[in-house]
């Protein structure tokens, strides 16, 4: 398979599927898929990047899983979306109007996840604003509390703390 393009030009359809059902206690939302992950069909699927590894070392999944397997987290009541459902790269390559705020906030609104989790704080800036912190938000969504996590991106790697995913699970 090819890899897909970055930049400007939109998919005519989702780079990856949601991974939402209504009764979820969780559900992460990323910028947009990375190159690997759009690559690979999967999730945070890039070696360097701590996704899988976080969801297991702070107590969300019982095993590590490997990003092919993503479609298993609504059974530990985990779901994923993005912001960018139709772009892929890195947040600095996607276009200004990449992120789609309104369709996220319907599906938050549909599906009505216990928490919506950012994994960085430029997604959760797109949605909540400039004032964003790790941690809990004083923000909902109806009744989705929000949480801001660093991003788990190998290119993060500075701001990386599992502690915030730490918790994220005891929240």
């Amino acid at each position: 398979m090819r890899a897909p393009k970055t930049g400007s030009a939109p998919f005519d359809r989702p780079i990856l599927p949601d991974v939402l059902r209504p009764g979820l206690r969780l559900v992460f939302c990323g910028t947009a898929a990375g190159k690997r992950s759009a690559h690979e069909g999967a999730y945070y699927a890039h070696p360097g990047n701590m996704f899988w590894r976080a969801l297991f070392q702070a107590g969300l999944t019982p095993r590590r899983l490997a990003p092919q397997e993503f479609p298993l987290l609504p059974d530990f009541g985990i779901g994923l979306t993005d912001l960018a459902k139709r772009h892929v790269g890195n947040d600095d390559e996607l276009p200004r109007d990449a992120f789609d705020v309104p369709a996220l906030l319907a599906k938050i609104e549909r599906h009505a996840p216990g928490m919506l989790a950012f994994t960085s704080k430029h997604a959760a800036r797109a949605v909540l604003g400039a004032d964003v912190r790790y941690g809990l938000q004083d923000r909902a969504f109806g009744s989705t509390k929000v949480f801001v996590l660093p991003s788990p991106s190998g290119q993060a790697r500075g701001h990386w703390d599992l502690a915030h995913w730490i918790a994220l699970a005891a929240t």
